[in-house]
């Protein structure tokens, strides 16, 4: 299944890691070092400021969506598989 996560940008859900709010991810000095050191990989998908951070195994994305949103996306697409 893939989710939506900003700027007509689809990725499948079991290639994310991690959905970051952009609150916690700021307070956090690990995921300040993490997106220094992944820049090269970082994808900002917002002309605003992001308000969530995804994080798969090749890229980093920046989102415009909220990461609540963005969980709610997944647990729906969890209950259609079944």
């Amino acid at each position: 299944m893939y989710i939506h996560i900003g700027e007509d940008l689809n990725i499948r859900a079991k290639d994310i890691i991690s959905i970051l709010d952009k609150e916690s991810a700021n307070q956090s000095s690990l995921v300040e070092e993490y997106l220094k050191r992944q820049s090269e990989r970082v994808i900002n998908l917002t002309k605003n400021p992001y308000k969530s951070i995804i994080i798969t195994c090749e890229k980093v994305y920046l989102s415009p969506i909220a990461s609540g949103t963005l969980k709610k996306r997944s647990n729906q697409m969890n209950i259609h598989e079944f």
